[in-house]
């Protein structure tokens, strides 16, 4: 039996059911679990004084590229649309392999814990060179991270009218054997996992019907969820009109892809039926605010979503959209869209850290996720709020309004991966030399 206790907290937010808010309070965790919160617990194990710091449950990623932190920036892209942007970037993409996905995974999970980030899914839909999704894998849990990666495909190349090279595309059939193989060998059903799988054609623009269709299935053959792009631009609704002959919400809906596990990306241009048939199916919503402000696609429509009950969580998406990796600067984001399109009191900065945190959890199906109570996951998010950030605030809990954005120490399943400020678990500036090594190969 393991255990740690983190002591003396300034303020901890729980998330648990009744959103508690406790006041110099411990935690105990015993073999990556919460055992206890409460004052002057006692442990024989290791202690940690989280004296004048404000802790929270690690945040949740629900959306993300990890192989684009090696095309931060490209200038043919910085200020392009969604369907340029992606043209600019496909043939760099084209040159990856399993080296190119392993790295960039690691340098984007470790920035992402490095902003409190405990739990991150990861959409890879391009596999060239031999690379496969368990690059990603073997880079998250050399980290330490919990890790929900989606197989995603891309089967409609330019030749057929759609977007990606040809080159870049998959045969229908070995994706889905690809997804029975991933599946098979790395999804965890347990209630504690560290590696989920789930299945995710990239998009309605880059995948047949029938793959939909078929990846739905398989999904629900083989327990686990589904993911893709839906209503992220105007020309996302477009292309959908003109080719579907109906709005994304509908396409979805015919070819099984709304449902408690299913969870789509952006959702930008939903409209009030689509936010009523999410609500009704329980389908979910990764909201990625940065990424949608830097490829100028909108604002979603997360205020009307949450009042009708919609899942909603949030994603910092790929670093070839964003430039960025830091959960805590999307969560701010999130509520600052909201309160620009819906008014100063559209969203609190509390309910923005309920998104990151148990909404993200809820999103990915992960009730033992995103909340502190006994019981469920010891994924652990540590503030120092005795920094510059955080002088002169009245409200600790408050976080997105004054406080830090990086994390002082991070926990997951009860091991610390973040200590201070660094990362523990892996030597990061090496592994930051080789991610500028290959990101200058790319260039020449």
């Amino acid at each position: 039996m393991t255990e740690i206790l983190l002591k003396n907290a300034d303020l901890i937010l729980t998330m648990d059911e009744s959103r508690q808010e406790l006041s110099k309070a411990d935690i105990l965790v015993r073999d990556g679990q919460i055992a206890r919160i409460g004052q002057r617990l006692e442990t024989q194990g290791e202690v940690h004084d989280v004296s004048g710091c404000l802790v929270t449950p690690g945040l949740v990623n629900t959306h993300h590229h990890l192989y684009q932190t090696l095309t931060r920036a490209v200038p043919g892209g910085q200020d392009a649309l969604l369907f340029g942007w992606l043209q600019t970037l496909y043939p760099i993409w084209s040159r990856f392999g399993p080296e190119e996905m392993f790295t960039s995974a690691q340098i984007g999970l470790a920035e992402l814990a490095l902003s409190g980030c405990t739990l991150s899914s990861d959409h890879l839909y391009l596999y060239p060179n031999g690379a496969r999704l368990e690059d990603t894998i073997a880079a998250a849990s050399e980290l330490g991270m919990r890790f929900h990666p989606t197989r995603g495909a891309m089967s409609i190349g330019e030749s057929d009218g759609g977007l990606p090279p040809d080159h870049l595309v998959e045969n229908e059939a070995a994706i889905l054997d690809d997804m029975v193989r991933v599946v098979d060998a790395f999804h965890d059903p347990s209630e504690g996992a560290m590696c989920r799988v789930g299945l995710a054609p990239c998009s309605p623009f880059s995948v047949s019907r029938d793959l939909m269709r078929d990846a739905a299935l398989l999904a629900r053959d083989k327990g686990v969820m589904l993911h893709t792009h839906l209503a992220e631009n105007d020309e996302d609704i477009a292309y959908s009109q003109a080719q579907f002959g109906c709005r994304p919400g509908q396409y979805a809906e015919e070819l099984g892809w709304t449902g408690p596990d299913v969870w789509h990306a952006h959702c930008v241009k939903l409209d009030g039926a689509e936010i009523d048939l999410f609500s009704r199916s329980e389908t979910g919503v990764a909201h990625c605010p940065c990424s949608n402000c830097r490829l100028g696609s909108g604002i979603a429509p997360v205020r009307a979503m949450r009042d009708a009950g919609v899942k909603v969580g949030l994603g910092a998406d790929g670093s070839a959209s964003n430039d960025n990796g830091n959960l805590m600067l999307e969560a701010r984001q999130a509520m600052l869209l909201q309160r620009v399109a819906n008014g100063a009191d559209a969203m609190s900065a509390r309910e923005a850290l309920e998104i990151a945190t148990r909404g993200g959890a809820d999103v990915l199906g992960r009730p033992d996720c995103g909340r502190l109570m006994p019981g469920k996951r010891a994924d652990i998010a540590v503030w120092d709020t005795r920094g510059i950030e955080s002088a002169g605030s009245w409200d600790p809990a408050a976080l997105l309004l004054a406080g830090p954005m990086s994390v002082k120490h991070l926990f997951v399943e009860g091991r610390q991966i973040v200590r201070d400020g660094h990362i523990t678990t892996v030597d990061l500036p090496r592994v930051i030399e080789r991610q500028n090594t290959l990101a200058r190969a790319l260039q020449a």
